[in-house]
């Protein structure tokens, strides 16, 4: 409330003085924003501020941060996950990151099935709508159930006229339950200024059953965040009601424990490359044209990477390791074990093509691109497209991490080739573009406002590694001076 007494002094001390150089009286008329009697409720005032507070975030536009955790590495983690706080009071649900799907959603109080503890040192929660007062399930005429319907990820219960749905994934898990609209709560960069519990209202599933790797506890989360482009997905909620812009970006470690960069805005690198997205897609595709393997195109007949039917190539956080289809990967490994034939001994281990190597990878292994279209490339080095297996003694055994997909001209491209570069999902452009990056720097995040300019504000993960600068001592002696001003000006 002070603040608001030093902006109204400010504006009575500012105003006259333009109102008189035109020649208009400078009479000005204060009206009383809380009754005379100061008898309002505080349940009233926290919504007049929430309210206030919306229009806020809908007219400054800026970047929301989430922090990252875990690894691509299949030995240790084989995944990326984050925290969200959802309801009222909040409470900290740990999901997935994943772009290859559109849904957030998290365990239900009511899950069957659904794991009890995690391997990943991580408390898991249950979301349970009778404790949050500010939660509300998605009945079946809700205009919000059609945004599900319209992808096929929704459907309703006649029993109970709640708003449904089942998914399945590419691994064979699946997870079922019903929609629910919350609070999402999160932190806020301004310009340079952090907006701390700043909150959205969002609609995400409450999982009542999970089958498949899903219940296994070794690595289990509390859910998955879906940042696909369909109207359910956060990304595009957030959009719709002007809290975030429609772009988002990551950076993710894949060295040293892992965890990187996640914000709802866009990275900004003088490095950046971009493709266009394919249109009227389910996923993020793109149009893979080529690979090359020291410099050299492979022989791949290009149709094998063009999208129709379901096939196509697709970016896809979701997945830990890379896929080529059959007639992709079998020149693709000929390609890598030719380069290498004089340096390592060729191995096969479980079906896959392996290297007991006695040097760096680095040193024998060749770079590698995928070429895409627009004139983008993706540069690849060993460590993007090899899995160390084990050490033996003075040498040590790596494997080709992508794999193989047999009858389906599907490639993904997962967390082994996406980590350690900047990617940045601009929905708006319909583009995705990337750029080489060690993901444990700061970065520069833009986030488009209202009146159309581009504010740029320094991130890492802002609560860890970034926080908003203080502000310097001169800007705080020019305040303090104005104060001053305007304190001499009441007495």
């Amino acid at each position: 409330m002070s603040a608001v007494r030093l902006t109204a002094a400010i504006l009575v001390y500012l105003l006259p003085l333009t109102v008189l150089s035109y020649g208009f009286p400078a009479a000005l008329k204060l009206e009383r924003a809380v009754p005379a009697n100061h008898e309002m409720e505080i349940s009233q005032l926290k919504a007049r501020d929430r309210a206030r507070h919306g229009r806020l975030l809908q007219s400054l536009g800026g970047v929301i941060d989430f922090p990252v955790d875990g690894t691509f590495d299949p030995f240790v983690v084989g995944l990326y996950y984050t925290k969200l706080r959802l309801g009222s009071p909040p409470r900290d649900f740990y999901v997935q990151i994943d772009t290859g799907s559109d849904v957030l959603w998290v365990s239900c109080a009511s899950c069957n099935g659904c794991p009890q503890t995690s391997g990943l040192q991580i408390q898991l929660n249950y979301f349970d709508p009778g404790s949050s007062v500010t939660a509300t399930p998605i009945s079946c005429s809700d205009q919000r159930c059609s945004w599900g319907i319209q992808s096929s990820d929704s459907g309703c219960s006649v029993q109970n006229n709640l708003c449904a749905y089942t998914f399945q994934y590419g691994d064979g898990s699946g997870t079922s339950g019903f929609y629910v609209s919350d609070v999402l709560q999160f932190d806020m960069i301004v310009g340079s200024s952090l907006v701390p519990n700043s909150t959205a209202q969002v609609v995400f599933g409450c999982s009542t059953s999970q089958t498949g790797d899903l219940v296994k506890s070794d690595r289990a989360v509390d859910g998955i965040f879906g940042f696909g482009q369909q109207g359910m997905s956060v990304i595009s909620q957030l959009a719709s009601q002007g809290v975030a812009p429609r772009v988002f970006s990551h950076c993710l470690k894949g060295e040293n424990g892992g965890g990187g960069i996640l914000v709802l805005g866009e990275i900004v690198a003088p490095n950046l490359v971009f493709t266009p997205l394919v249109p009227s897609q389910p996923h993020y595709n793109v149009n893979l044209l080529s690979i090359s393997v020291n410099g050299q195109a492979l022989p791949i007949n290009p149709s094998v990477f063009s999208t129709s039917n379901g096939q196509g190539t697709i970016i896809d956080t979701g997945t830990t390791l890379a896929y080529l289809s059959e007639e992709a990967y079998v020149p693709f490994v000929e390609a890598i074990t030719k380069a290498v034939s004089q340096s390592v001994r060729p191995v096969v281990s479980k079906g896959n093509q392996c290297y007991v190597i006695a040097s760096s990878v680095a040193e024998v292994f060749p770079p590698v691109s995928l070429n895409f279209a627009g004139g983008a490339s993706m540069f690849l080095n060993p460590q993007d497209y090899l899995i160390q297996q084990n050490n033996v003694g003075g040498t040590s055994v790596w494997c080709i991490g992508f794999q193989r997909i047999q009858n389906q001209g599907i490639t993904i491209l997962g967390d082994l080739v996406l980590k350690d570069k900047i990617f940045v999902y601009d929905l708006v452009g319909q583009r995705i573009g990337w750029a080489n990056y060690d993901c444990s720097m700061s970065v520069n995040v833009s986030a488009t406002s209202s009146s159309g300019r581009s504010e740029y504000v320094n991130a890492g993960q802002f609560s860890d590694n970034a926080a908003p600068q203080k502000p310097s001592l001169n800007m705080v002696g020019k305040t303090l001076m104005l104060l001053l001003m305007v304190i001499n000006m009441f007495l």
